[in-house]
């Protein structure tokens, strides 16, 4: 493990380093990402799931006079296959960045949102994480191909702005797709991975995200979390599920008052959308064989039942087929129907690409992995 000074300026000192620490912690547990007026929301399981990144992930962190003031997160993988691979840096913060932090005023019981106005060190964070062999990631040499992209909200204005200033460009969107069952039920034919299986379901699931960008499927049989639907002993379909909790904020428009103030009454809404906290499973590494489309919500609601949760997300480029065939060939539940969720959207920074190499990743659906994005 590593921790440096890279930047000193106007008593402000900015800390690299390859792992998380409490300061780290404790500040971004106290932001909300999205933007105002939007889908307003915090994840409570921060700590573990920076762990599952290991030595792959970068922070770098505002201090002023030794205390911390803000953080900035970055996770460095390889992403896609063929023509779309490629060292990649995943802008894993960017909502804080945005940067809103919160106060809990207990007596009143709501969220006090203050504004950092800082731009210059969001700039700077991400800037630097542009040049990643500044960030001493394993084999980066200094004007090798490089790639980083970032997941935005639509509305979130302030966050588009500083990526576009840095040099990121729009390149895709995507939509959350939620399933959800009031009283899921599990299906003999779905059951975990057997170790045996593993290497098979592996070329299978890569092969079918070929043709996306960022795919990375290495984190999907890590704690035995991929289940399959099995037909006469071959494997039909697969998806790797993983736990989280999401504190709810604010979740925009008629409907989002309705979710928030009205459904949660009926106790089985309030199973699939409590009032201030959503426990779910996070889907990835979904897969299918082909003419066996509508098998995917019989697998989703299984592995819910099994694993004693009523929603899952998933995340999809709203032009790719992943996305058509959970639209039209599966019924994800009400709450689906009632989140009329808003596009995001995926930014991207080439480093020493062509055009030609650019261009492939405006053409090609983008993978949203809901281990990265979460």
């Amino acid at each position: 493990m590593f921790e440096k000074i890279i930047l000193h300026e106007k008593g402000l000192d900015v800390k690299l380093t390859d792992h998380v620490n409490d300061d780290i912690i404790d500040i971004l547990e106290h932001a909300v990402q999205g933007a105002e007026g939007g889908l307003r929301f915090s994840q409570t399981n921060i700590r573990s799931r920076i762990e599952e990144y290991g030595d792959k992930v970068r922070f770098m962190s505002l201090y002023k006079k030794n205390r911390i003031a803000g953080t900035a997160g970055a996770y460095y993988h390889i992403t896609g296959q063929g023509a779309l691979e490629y060292p990649s840096t995943y802008i894993k913060y960017l909502a804080f960045l945005s940067v809103y932090q919160t106060n809990i005023n207990k007596k009143r019981k709501k969220v006090v949102i203050r504004r950092d106005d800082n731009l210059s060190f969001k700039k700077k964070t991400i800037e630097l994480f542009g040049t990643p062999h500044v960030m001493n990631l394993p084999g980066v040499k200094e004007g090798d191909k490089h790639v980083l992209y970032a997941f935005i909200e639509n509305m979130n204005e302030r966050s588009k702005n500083i990526v576009s200033q840095v040099g990121f460009e729009y390149i895709r969107s995507f939509l959350t797709v939620a399933f959800s069952r009031f009283s899921p039920k599990k299906d003999n034919r779905v059951s975990k991975l057997q170790a045996d299986e593993k290497e098979r379901m592996d070329s299978l699931v890569k092969d079918f995200y070929k043709n996306y960008s960022f795919f990375n499927g290495e984190h999907l049989f890590k704690d035995d979390k991929y289940y399959v639907l099995k037909e006469d002993g071959e494997i039909v379909a697969g998806v790797w599920a993983s736990p989280t909790v999401y504190k709810v904020y604010n979740i925009p428009g008629v409907w989002g008052w309705i979710l928030r103030n009205i459904l949660p009454i009926i106790p089985l809404f309030r199973r699939i959308l409590p009032v201030d906290q959503l426990k779910c499973l996070l889907f990835d590494g979904l897969w299918f064989k082909k003419g066996h489309e509508s098998k995917i919500e019989t697998l989703m609601e299984s592995v819910l039942a099994t694993e004693g949760y009523y929603t899952g997300l998933i995340w999809a480029d709203d032009h790719g087929e992943l996305y058509d065939v959970l639209r039209t060939k599966n019924s994800m539940g009400a709450l689906n129907r009632m989140l009329n969720a808003k596009p995001g959207l995926v930014y991207a920074k080439f480093i020493s690409f062509d055009d030609k190499e650019k261009e492939r990743f405006y053409d090609v659906p983008a993978y949203v992995s809901s281990f990265v994005f979460s």
